[in-house]
């Protein structure tokens, strides 16, 4: 019988991996891109609204954590292979997205670039906690 105090293990992963030199502020901003589309592709990761005992309402998060991870250009593009073979939800953030400013201009920036010339600076996804660690194999936990 579990208790509300019992810890709970997911057997899912939801995780970012990012190209290790980036600045902060391009770290934040990636990973704040990338895990916004997972929430509308697989709608179960979210969570009921919050409310504090006010009764203030806010917004619905990720019932999971977010892991963020980094590694090198190389094991970006290999991470970003396997999750495609492994048909995990994938979503993407290259380099040239720094230089946009709205969605249909970072869409337009992908789509000019065939998957194997993509300047990955980073990558998200879902899957089976199992998938997600053999597609992360190499990287780190971000510092």
């Amino acid at each position: 019988m579990e208790s509300e105090s019992t810890p709970v293990r997911f057997d899912t992963k939801i995780a970012v991996l990012l190209r290790e030199d980036l600045a902060t502020w391009q770290r934040l901003n990636t990973t704040a891109f990338l895990v916004s589309g997972l929430g509308v592709h697989v709608p179960e990761l979210v969570g009921e609204p919050y409310a504090d005992a006010d009764g203030t309402q806010y917004l619905p998060m990720f019932r999971q954590p977010v892991l963020v991870f980094e590694g090198g250009k190389e094991l970006l593009k290999q991470a970003h292979s396997r999750a495609l073979g492994r048909e995990l939800p994938v979503s993407v953030f290259t380099s040239d997205l720094f230089t946009t400013s709205n969605d249909r201009d970072n869409r337009a920036a992908v789509a000019a670039v065939p998957r194997a010339d993509l300047d990955l600076v980073g990558i998200a996804l879902y899957g089976p906690r199992n998938a997600v660690d053999k597609v992360l194999k190499g990287a780190r936990m971000h510092p």
